[in-house]
C-alpha cells in the first residue's frame, strides 16, 4: 500500500464486500418466517486480477446455511403435511443481528479509512501548492 490511491481502493473494497454482507443479513431477516427459507451465508475472499492478488476484498458467491430446517407444528398451515408439520425457517434473529451489528462497524472503520486517506491526500496538495 505504497500509494494512497491503493489504499482509497482497499478501503472501498472493504465497503462494497461489507454491503453485500449487509444486504444479505437483511434478506435473512426479512424471510426469517418464510417456511423452507435458508439462511445465506457471505464469506470474503480477496480479489485477484489478471492472475495477482490485488489486496482488494470482495464478497465470494452466496452459500446457503445447511443447518437443518425445524419442523413447526401447526396443522393449519397449508404446508403442513399429513401429521401437521411444516420446515420452517433456519434464520436465527440474534445471529443476524449480531452479524449486521459486525457489518456495520466494518463498513464505518473502512470509510473512515478511506476519508483519512482522502484527507492526507488533499493536506499533501495544500503543501505542495505552497
Amino acid at each position: 500500500m505504497d500509494k494512497p490511491i491503493s489504499a482509497l481502493h482497499l478501503s472501498a473494497s472493504g465497503m462494497r464486500a461489507q454491503s453485500e454482507r449487509l444486504r444479505h443479513t437483511a434478506e435473512n431477516v426479512a424471510n426469517a418466517d418464510t417456511p423452507g427459507y435458508r439462511r445465506k451465508l457471505v464469506t470474503f475472499e480477496e480479489a485477484v486480477r489478471f492472475g495477482r492478488p490485488t489486496g482488494e476484498v470482495e464478497a465470494s458467491k452466496v452459500r446457503l446455511d445447511q443447518k437443518e430446517l425445524p419442523r413447526l407444528y401447526d396443522p393449519s398451515h397449508p404446508l403442513a403435511d399429513k401429521e401437521g408439520y411444516y420446515l420452517g425457517s433456519n434464520v436465527d434473529l440474534v445471529i443476524e443481528i449480531a452479524d449486521s451489528r459486525e457489518a456495520g462497524r466494518s463498513y464505518e472503520a473502512n470509510l473512515k479509512m478511506f476519508e483519512q486517506t482522502r484527507q492526507m491526500g488533499a493536506s499533501l496538495l495544500e503543501l505542495l501548492r505552497r
